[in-house]
């Protein structure tokens, strides 16, 4: 199964989906993760997902186009701009949409953004994997 994660920036709650997906479903598939305008990976998910055990540092952002490629079985858009822009899907790809806050929008000290972060990454990793317990 190929299962590619949208966003708009590919910079926080798709690669933290990714990442997440991926540990989950194993050998079973692959996961991708891109944006419709890519930005550099957030530190403060880097931050998060290491304090569970998920190593995302190496990871880059990447534009929706470099996966034309691929055929996917679902896409899964975690923001609105992504469901709403969401290229075409052609032949049996189901889109699936997720909505989760972006983090990125917090503000204040390290210790809030950080708590944003945290719950928004601890939504992500409950959510996705229900609904790959519902497939």
């Amino acid at each position: 199964m190929n299962v590619l994660i949208l966003c708009t920036g590919n910079s926080c709650r798709s690669q933290m989906a990714e990442a997440i997906l991926q540990k989950e479903i194993g050998s079973q598939g692959k996961i991708f993760s891109a944006g419709l305008k890519p930005q550099q990976v957030n530190k403060y998910a880097i931050k998060v997902m290491a304090e569970i055990g998920y190593d995302i540092s190496n990871n880059t952002s990447n534009h929706i186009d470099e996966y034309k490629q691929i055929t996917f079985d679902y896409i899964i858009t975690v923001c609105s701009n992504a469901d709403e822009n969401c290229p075409m899907i052609s032949g049996n790809t189901a889109k699936v949409h997720i909505p989760f806050d972006d983090p990125a929008d917090a503000s204040g000290t390290d210790d809030k953004i950080l708590d944003e972060f945290r719950r928004v990454r601890d939504e992500i990793k409950s959510r996705l994997i229900n609904w790959l317990n519902s497939l």
